[in-house]
């Protein structure tokens, strides 16, 4: 024992932690890689980017479901989670490698690697103790601080400062290492473990794996198939036809589980249904939380004033701010002082400017650049390690590779604007590495950046044309320091850690004064508390003028604040209950019914995420909360069925 809890207690709990850190790394910088353009990310169309996010996180949690019975009936926890931590360190060291092949292999290893390690491990907390042991909810609750410690050091600490200073590959590389310490720390204590472990062995009344694949899994994947196929028919404007697919795939999955309950013995049924609400409550409201990597993201960058104001005298704080480069200057404010016209080339191609801010240049247009608007090129070496090299150069230094190693390609936007990707073949090796600098009427040679023409007319006409003047200039060369939009995404595991304490006393006082919060009605909190933080995102979308204001960072504070109350309310509920109301011999397929239900909601996460593209913030916001009001509606009217199977069970 160790503080009166098991010994193991504390190996799982900083597993989990390194492992959460590397994950919630990789989700914070996911989305914003994928679209960036500036800073030597894809540079991918936004609605391909939500799609890429919304795919990964609701395969992630589609695969545990089949990771926790192969652990059960095969492999058994320990060896479980050391597979899928290896696969998830390979996954993000194979995203590391220049190219979109490698990147998305490395989704599909984290994709499978989370599924053998994210329920087992959990499992493996709750081996430790004794069943009736009352000690047990607390390990949980230690156990789930670990989990939201990782989360908010990699949002608040690795994630940004391992991006800035060294790149978005550089950083899912991190996100390995991490990965691997944690599976380290398992081998260390792989013995001491041996307790939370149990022989892998089928029980009778278990449901057969063949079950599984012909009722659930078959199903699935053949109407995803043809809902894939028939939305690349019918050329859909919003939805993609990966969404489309998965979602009516998903279609099977949710007649199995809705016959399941309808045909199960009287006995059982009552659990079995009253489960159905609650997958409709947890997929609902992780469709919500989980657009912190897509949604949030996305406003955090471009509707969010991330100038960091009155903490840039706080310690450590300017380590997670970056450069403003040209786009978070179209919608400022008329305080906000504009880049130096110095400070930018601008050129009439867009495809040259893309080419520079995804830091990927074919050798010809280096050249055409070489002389153009008395532009001179700097050749530093592919390191950057030629002697007296500034450092504001080597942040404007860009690669620069063979012609036949890049390829242009460009797709319509979400408001029909043309969007340039740049694609690197895979293991392309740069030539050399340049940086494109200018000499100022006071004969000062600065780097500057290139943009294309309407870029630079955004910049600074639509400033005239907004407020009528000219705007006040940064010095040449330089460019305002903002927070990392990524940073915002840790208010949520912030506010976790402070609110739990709190949230854990006010239900047990209310226990004590003879006053108890029923069971259910938490789950309706949840969801009323989430509805009630997207309204807060609404007056915060008003204040934007359609988009064309950046508002406070302290909307988001607030938001995560409220939906973080939800949470607490709603999640860990939602998790006792699925093992509390289903029959002994379905409880790991009812848990498997909540990852899938948590899926579903992911993968809505990203399609809103390119729905929001399409919107004005404020309605958009509304229309999500018009969706979880429905959802909270539909809880209270089946609260008293709740309650009675909930009496029935005694759960």
């Amino acid at each position: 024992m160790a503080f009166g809890h098991p010994k193991g207690l504390f190996p799982l709990f900083f597993t989990e932690m390194w492992e959460r850190l590397a994950f919630y790394t990789m989700v914070g910088i996911l989305l914003l890689y994928t679209i960036d353009a500036e800073q030597g990310g894809l540079g991918l169309p936004r609605a391909q980017g939500n799609e890429i996010y919304g795919l990964y996180l609701a395969f992630v949690y589609f695969t545990p479901f089949l990771g926790g019975m192969i652990a059960d009936r095969f492999l058994g926890y320990r060896r479980s989670v050391a597979i899928g931590g290896l696969l998830m360190a390979g996954g993000l060291f194979l995203m590391g490698i220049p190219g979109f092949t490698f990147f998305v292999m490395g989704l599909i290893g984290l994709i499978v690697g989370n599924g053998f390690f994210k329920p087992n491990i959990s499992v493996m907390v709750g081996n430790l103790y004794q069943p009736g042991d009352p000690k047990r909810d607390s390990g949980f609750n230690i156990f789930y601080m670990g989990i939201n410690i990782g989360a908010l050091a990699a949002t608040l600490i690795v994630a940004p400062i391992v991006r800035n200073y060294f790149g978005w590959l550089w950083t899912f590389r991190a996100a390995g290492f991490g990965v691997l310490f944690a599976v380290v720390l398992l081998a260390i204590f792989w013995k001491v473990l041996e307790r939370a472990d149990r022989r892998p062995k089928r029980v009778d009344g278990d449901t057969r794996m063949g079950e599984i694949f012909l009722k659930i899994l078959a199903p699935a994947f053949i109407v995803g198939i043809l809902g894939y196929i028939a939305a690349k028919q019918f050329h859909m404007e919003i939805v993609r036809p990966s969404d489309f697919g998965f979602l009516v795939g998903m279609i099977p999955v949710v007649i199995f589980f809705v016959r399941l309950g309808l045909t199960a013995n009287e006995e059982e049924r009552p659990g079995l249904l009253a489960l159905l609400p609650i997958f409709v409550a947890g997929g609902a409201f992780f469709m919500i939380l989980h657009l912190n990597g897509s949604a949030m993201t996305q406003w955090a960058r471009d509707f969010t004033d991330r100038r960091p104001g009155a903490a840039a005298s706080v310690p450590f704080f300017d380590q997670i701010q970056q450069d403003a480069l040209p786009s978070y200057y179209v919608n400022a404010s008329e305080d906000v002082p504009r880049p130096h016209p110095d400070s930018l080339l601008v050129v009439s191609s867009p495809e040259i400017a893309n080419q520079f801010g995804q830091n990927r240049m074919r050798s010809s247009a280096v050249a055409t650049l070489d002389g153009f608007a008395d532009i001179t090129v700097e050749r530093i070496g592919v390191e950057g390690t030629r002697a007296g090299v500034d450092q504001a150069w080597l942040a404007r230094a860009v690669k620069v590779y063979a012609d036949d190693q890049i390829e242009v390609r460009s797709e319509k936007g979400a408001h029909g604007e043309d969007v340039i990707t740049v694609a690197l073949a895979d293991r392309a090796v740069p030539r050399d590495r340049v940086v494109l600098v200018r000499e100022t009427a006071a004969g000062e040679r600065i780097p500057v950046f290139v943009v294309a023409e309407p870029v630079y007319r955004a910049i600074y006409d639509g400033y005239r044309n907004r407020f009528g003047r000219e705007p006040d200039y940064l010095p040449p060369g330089r460019f305002l320091q903002v927070v990392n939009a990524e940073v915002y995404q840790s208010w949520n595991p912030f506010w976790v850690i402070v609110l739990t304490p709190l949230v854990v006393w006010f239900f047990g006082w209310r226990v004590k004064i003879g006053k108890a919060v029923p069971t259910a009605h938490k789950l309706l909190y949840g969801m009323l508390l989430t509805t009630a933080s997207l309204l807060i995102m609404a007056i915060a979308g008003s204040q934007t003028d359609g988009g064309a204001v950046k508002v406070a960072g302290l909307w988001m504070a607030v938001f995560y604040l409220v939906i973080t109350f939800g949470e607490l309310c709603l999640s860990p509920i939602g998790l006792s209950l699925v093992t509390k109301l289903a029959p002994p011999r379905l409880v790991g397929l009812a848990m498997g019914g909540w990852f899938l239900a948590t899926s579903i909601g992911n993968k809505f996460s990203g399609f809103l995420g390119s729905v929001q593209n399409h919107m004005e913030p404020m309605w958009f916001f509304i229309f999500l909360a018009g969706l979880a009001a429905a959802v909270a509606t539909f809880i209270f009217l089946v609260l008293p069925r709740l309650d009675r199977a909930i009496k029935k069970y005694g759960a």
